[in-house]
C-alpha cells in the first residue's frame, strides 16, 4: 500500500454538492427576475455553462468570460437582454449559501486531518468557495486553499499545479495525491504534473482518453482503504 503525506482535494462534487447549491441559486435568481425556471432553460444553462468552463480549462477564455457571459448568453437565446455581470453577482451571492456536503465528506476530512496535510485545489470563484467551505464547517481542516481566481492559472494547467507545489512546504510529489471528480481538470492535470490521482466518479462515466487515474472510486468512503486509515464514527458533525 502506497503511503501519502499530502492530499489535494477538489471542492465541487467532490466535497460539496454543487448540484444542490446550483439548483437553489438558479431558482432564487430566476425568482428575482420574475421568470419561470423551466426544464428547458435549466438544460440549456447547463450546456452553456459546461461549454464555457471547458473552454476555460483549455485556456481559451478567461474566468471572467465564463461568469460574466453565461447568463447574458442564456437569456439572449430566449429573446431577453440582461446585464450578465449583474446577474452573475446575484447568482454568486445565492451560490455562496450552498454548503451542502457530499455524503461522508465531513467524516472523511475529520479522519484525514491528523494523518495528512490537506489542501483545497479548485477552479471556482474565490469569494464564493471560501464562503461555502466556511459555512459547511470544513474550512479548518485545510492547511491552505488554492483557488484559480487567486493563482492566475487553472486546473489542469501545469502552471497552476506548480503554483500550488511552490507554496506547500517540503512537498514530496511522489507522496502527493489529488482527489477530484473532474477528469479533465483533476485527473489530466494531476497526471500531467507528475502526481498520483484519484477520480471520484459516482456516475461511472466512461474514460475515453489514454490517461489512466491511479485510483477510481464511486464514493468517498472508498478512500479509507486506499489511504489505509480507519473510519471514525462521529456522534456530532457539522453536516
Amino acid at each position: 500500500m502506497k503511503t501519502y503525506t499530502t492530499l489535494l482535494l477538489d471542492v465541487d462534487d467532490t466535497l460539496l454538492d454543487f448540484g444542490a447549491a446550483e439548483k437553489v441559486a438558479l431558482q432564487s435568481l430566476f425568482k428575482d427576475q420574475k421568470l419561470p425556471l423551466t426544464d428547458e432553460v435549466k438544460s440549456r444553462y447547463k450546456e452553456i455553462n459546461h461549454g464555457l468552463w471547458k473552454s476555460f480549462e483549455e485556456g481559451k477564455i478567461s474566468r471572467d468570460d465564463v461568469v460574466n457571459t453565461r447568463f447574458s448568453t442564456l437569456f439572449k437565446e430566449f429573446g431577453i437582454e440582461v446585464d450578465g455581470f449583474l446577474l452573475e453577482q446575484s447568482y454568486q451571492s445565492y451560490l455562496g449559501e450552498g454548503n451542502q456536503l457530499v455524503e461522508g465528506a465531513y467524516e472523511l476530512l475529520s479522519s484525514l486531518q491528523h494523518e495528512f496535510d490537506l489542501y483545497i485545489v479548485t477552479n471556482g470563484v474565490s469569494k464564493t468557495q471560501y464562503k461555502r467551505l466556511n459555512a459547511a464547517g470544513i474550512y479548518p481542516f485545510f492547511k491552505d486553499i488554492f483557488v484559480s481566481e487567486d493563482t492566475g492559472y487553472q486546473k489542469p494547467m501545469k502552471e497552476y499545479f506548480q503554483y500550488v507545489f511552490d507554496r506547500i512546504p517540503n512537498i514530496e510529489l511522489d507522496k502527493t495525491l489529488i482527489i477530484g471528480d473532474s477528469f479533465s481538470a483533476d485527473i489530466i492535470g494531476g497526471v500531467g504534473s507528475g502526481i498520483d490521482t484519484c477520480w471520484v466518479n459516482p456516475k461511472m462515466l466512461s474514460n475515453d482518453s489514454d490517461v489512466v487515474p491511479t485510483y477510481e472510486i464511486q464514493k468517498l468512503d472508498e478512500l479509507y482503504k486506499i489511504l489505509n486509515i480507519e473510519e471514525k464514527v462521529l456522534v456530532n458533525s457539522s453536516n
